[in-house]
């Protein structure tokens, strides 16, 4: 075990990020990044201060308040080669539910340049209907009244760039780090939508005034557990009370559009190009896509653990032909990435015992992750009259899953599904297992434009309720017409 501690001196440190959302992955992401950038000298007004909007957040606050905001991230090797690196890159972290007002200053500060955030796919608050920004929601039409005590994201975001342009603090940069196509694109469209509805004249402002640069993310980081903080302590040696860990591969791809300036994130490793949709679509595609595939028939077939999940051969099995036969023929490849070296490397990440991630994440908030990873892939498969019985087996054992609650071996489990609204539940109930097929996520596909989709759909949803997952999955398994290489 090998530990890295930060070469800077932090009381040199200045922020100037502004993060909404302290979670584990931008503390693995973001802020590992920006540790190791923070010892150049001429970098040292970058420091993070993380907005917690969440009063649910607030154990892992005051935790890392107990520490003056360090913790340690333990970086597992696939080879067993583990790695801590003590972060130092957040300043400070102020909290919306204890001072809102404190959140407001920090964002409208002349030093914060950039306001970046991960508040999940589905916080974006975009109808799935329609694609729009859901003006209706209760939470939302509170802080377009009470433009002065903002409860959301948007609330806060709004009032912190009303005071930049009260006390002349210049531009600033909006920054999504979450798994979305085009992630500024939609905080673009949220931001603006929520500040043009609740005052037109920093709507105006706003344009001229803020950049939404497009970015694509990837490291996977569980969640830590209670037995994950004694574990991680333990072998590290360090008693730190909010620790994180994480897989060694690490990736950041940004469209270089930052109106007030940027850190140098490129000296660290930090691509930075014009346009990052060849790197979305590939790694939405391929890793999202893949782990929304393998999460639900592994969890029913009983696996809590990714990279015991990974040792099932049917599961690998079903994810190498789901990446070869069903996304390969529709991913532009970037430029000096090799795509079976890429696919091969996602398998090896997602059997890393080391990280040894949890199911259930995957498995949670299924309504937000199937229209960004799943859908994309299943409109052009049905465009090009693809065989999809790939696609007909996921959206049957994800009925299922939500249905039954109940695993192959009777295991009862809770749902957790935040944005599941009372119509879908009616239409997850349905004893027609067609209309589950009209739940928000999959209203914009034209599932009828196939028989032979709709057939082994039908189909597979008896099997599993019959048979279970796995005697379904090993009679839909076929000799795969293309494998990435093995080990």
């Amino acid at each position: 075990m090998i530990t890295i501690k930060y070469n800077y001196d932090k009381d040199k440190i200045t922020s100037g990020i502004v993060h909404i959302g302290v979670g584990n992955f931008h503390r693995a992401h973001q802020a590992f990044y920006t540790n190791q950038l923070l010892a150049f000298p001429d970098q040292n007004t970058w420091g993070i201060c993380g907005a917690s909007l969440l009063a649910s957040d607030k154990n892992t606050v005051d935790r890392l308040r107990q520490q003056q905001f360090d913790y340690t991230l333990t970086v597992c090797g696939r080879y067993g080669n583990d790695t801590v690196h003590k972060i130092g890159a957040l300043k400070e972290i102020v909290a919306g539910y204890e001072f809102p007002e404190a959140v407001i200053a920090k964002m409208g500060s002349p030093s914060t340049k950039i306001i970046s955030l991960t508040i999940t796919e589905g916080g974006y608050n975009i109808d799935k209907n329609t694609g729009a920004f859901d003006l209706q929601q209760e939470a939302i039409q509170h802080d377009l009244k009470n433009k002065h005590t903002p409860t959301t994201v948007f609330g806060f975001v709004a009032e912190g760039l009303r005071a930049r342009r009260m006390y002349g603090s210049g531009g600033v940069t909006i920054l999504s780090c979450d798994n979305l196509q085009h992630n500024g694109d939609t905080a673009k469209k949220a931001f603006t939508t929520f500040i043009a509805a609740q005052d037109p004249a920093l709507a105006e402002w706003v344009a001229h005034n803020v950049t939404f640069p497009n970015s694509m993310v990837d490291r996977i980081t569980p969640a830590t557990t209670k037995q994950d903080l004694i574990r991680l302590n333990i072998n590290s040696g360090i008693d730190d009370l909010a620790p994180v860990y994480s897989e060694d591969f690490i990736q950041w791809v940004i469209e270089d559009n930052f109106i007030a300036g940027r850190p140098a994130w490129e000296r660290v490793g930090v691509e930075f190009t014009e346009d990052v949709t060849a790197y979305e679509n590939m790694k939405l595609s391929l890793l999202n896509a893949s782990h929304t595939l393998l999460s639900y028939p592994a969890f029913l077939k009983g696996h809590r653990a990714v990279d015991v999940a990974m040792q099932d051969t049917s599961i690998v099995q079903l994810l190498r032909d789901f990446m070869n036969l069903d996304v390969t023929p529709f991913v532009e490849i970037p430029k000096g990435i090799d795509l079976e070296v890429y696919k091969q490397t996602l398998l090896e990440r997602f059997a890393n015992k080391a990280v040894s991630d949890q199911v259930s994440r995957l498995c949670a908030d299924g309504i937000s992750k199937f229209p960004v990873y799943i859908v994309p892939v299943a409109t052009k498969m049905l465009q090009t009259n693809k065989e999809m019985k790939r696609i007909a087996f996921l959206l049957a054992v994800y009925r299922h899953y939500l249905k039954y609650q109940q695993d192959d071996q009777g295991t009862r489990y809770t749902l957790t599904e935040p944005w599941l609204t009372k119509q879908e539940v009616q239409l997850i109930d349905s004893d027609d297992a067609a209309e589950f097929l009209k739940i928000s996520p999959f209203v914009s596909v034209n599932w009828n434009s196939s028989a032979s989709f709709l057939e082994q759909y039908l189909n597979f949803v008896e099997e599993v309720k019959v048979q279970g997952v796995a005697p379904t999955l090993d009679s839909l398994l076929q000799p795969a017409e293309a494998t990435c290489s093995t080990n």
